[in-house]
């Protein structure tokens, strides 16, 4: 199965298992709270968001009141509640006078816990999932402290004014502990940010210059800066100039050109710095110095490639409990949902191409690992969770947060919004949903073309 493939099996199966669980918490509270649930499906049984148009299901089932169902149109899910106005866009229910066990006949608070049912729900679901990883998995990462060397940064962490060999302290005068904390922290730097760093045994702190979160967005997180490795070869290509000049594993390089180097990022300043001249590499085999002479082409590799981290770094490991587990997932989902909301707040900056950081399902199965893996699988499911959350919890028409935002509006004013109002508000969102859609995934068609020429 190719990686792709795998991708998008994963985001199926995850967005899935998510709609389900979601549109479950807005079922939960309407049977909670006696109201009628007509219909409850994954995908739409109809184009959406016209409902009259091209009705049918995969699959139904009809158990008392309700129909449960699959769809034929893949994106999200819906369940129908007698008396309200949804996806399903049914007003001729509403012209009849209002029934006990119908959506518009409960109190404003059972309302609010109807529409919040679904945001409820994928919050609880976050925190079970990434419980049951920390209960399971632990949770394991790189100490800075644990990095004497400090990190190999490529073009982009040079321009932020980092240099190979900086140890990171912090971002913006908040102290990191540990690696994986960089990059999101300098995503998400203030305004006039800064990095501490110590470099060649001194403190001193950076400027972060203006634009740089374009770039690293651009850029995938990972590759942003790596622990710094010694020139060790780990293994070298069948087909490589390493392996014609006669490169072996194991072999420890020590110098090219005769200038001395210790660590991989050494290495590659040399070779970008010298394409299509003759480059000597002396290396250590076997307790002996030996080195071998070879030409590399303008943007080729050498061939060789350097060893896992955990070689030279060991990560620490927090084990947890079954309860201590769910409570540290509990504490996680807070902070991956103040991690999304800080990402959100990126479409507002001046720095960022807002395009570069939008996409469809295309880009969502990119978030996924490309071969199957439960605890990565688990993991970027519990964070769309989260996303979804937030997603729907903004005051757009159509969306949760549409509905509660005309809640709270009567319960503080103590006057209802008008039926038609809730009608051609939910219309206007849903093509609203509708449009954004197309032109998310647009975007992903867009950049698959580019990379295709």
């Amino acid at each position: 199965m190719s990686s792709g493939v795998s991708r998008l099996l994963q985001l199926l199966a995850g967005l899935s298992f998510l709609v389900v669980l979601h549109e479950f918490g807005h079922y939960f509270f309407a049977r909670l709270f006696k109201t009628r649930v007509e219909k409850f499906y994954l995908f739409f049984d109809f184009m959406f968001p016209f409902s009259g148009l091209l009705n049918f299901s995969l699959f139904k089932i009809k158990k008392g009141d309700c129909e449960y169902g699959i769809g034929w149109f893949p994106l999200g899910g819906y369940v129908k509640i007698a008396g309200m106005i949804d996806e399903s866009m049914d007003k001729d229910a509403l012209a009849a006078p209002p029934e006990p066990w119908e959506y518009r006949s409960k109190k404003p608070y059972q309302r609010l816990f109807i529409m919040l049912g679904g945001i409820i729900m994928n919050i609880i679901v976050a925190i079970v999932l990434y419980g049951f990883i920390f209960s399971k998995w632990g949770e394991q990462y790189l100490s800075l402290n644990k990095m004497p060397y400090g990190v190999a940064v490529d073009s982009i962490g040079q321009s932020i004014g980092l240099k190979s060999g900086d140890r990171i302290r912090g971002v913006d005068g908040k102290k990191l502990d540990r690696f994986e904390q960089i990059p999101l922290a300098l995503i998400l730097h203030n305004e006039n940010g800064t990095v501490e760093i110590t470099r060649n045994g001194k403190d001193t702190v950076i400027s972060i210059p203006h634009g740089i979160v374009d770039k690293i967005i651009k850029k995938k997180r990972a590759d942003l800066m790596i622990p710094r490795l010694f020139a060790v070869v780990d293994s070298v290509g069948a087909v490589s100039i390493a392996n014609t000049a006669g490169m072996k594993k194991n072999d420890s390089i020590i110098a090219v050109n005769g200038q001395p180097v210790q660590f991989w990022d050494q290495v590659s300043v040399m070779i970008k710095g010298n394409y299509g001249k003759p480059l000597t590499f002396t290396f250590v085999r076997n307790g002996a110095i030996d080195s071998v002479t070879a030409t590399i082409p303008k943007d080729s590799t050498f061939g060789t490639y350097y060893p896992p981290r955990s070689r030279y770094y060991t990560d620490d490991s927090i084990r947890y409990g079954l309860f201590d587990g769910m409570a540290r997932g509990f504490t996680y989902s807070w902070d991956q949902f103040i991690v999304y909301v800080s990402q959100f707040k990126l479409f507002f900056n001046k720095e960022v191409n807002v395009n570069d950081s939008l996409g469809g399902f295309g880009s969502m199965a990119k978030m996924y690992a490309p071969v199957f893996d439960w605890k990565a699988f688990l993991l970027m499911t519990a964070f769309i969770s989260i996303a979804l959350a937030f997603m729907n919890l903004l005051p757009i028409p159509g969306l949760d947060g549409g509905y509660v935002l005309f809640l709270l509006f009567e319960m503080i004013s103590g006057r209802k919004v008008s039926e038609r109002v809730m009608e051609i508000s939910t219309t206007v969102g849903l093509v609203l949903l509708l449009a954004m859609m197309v032109y998310f995934n647009g975007l992903d068609v867009l950049r698959w073309l580019h990379l295709k020429h």
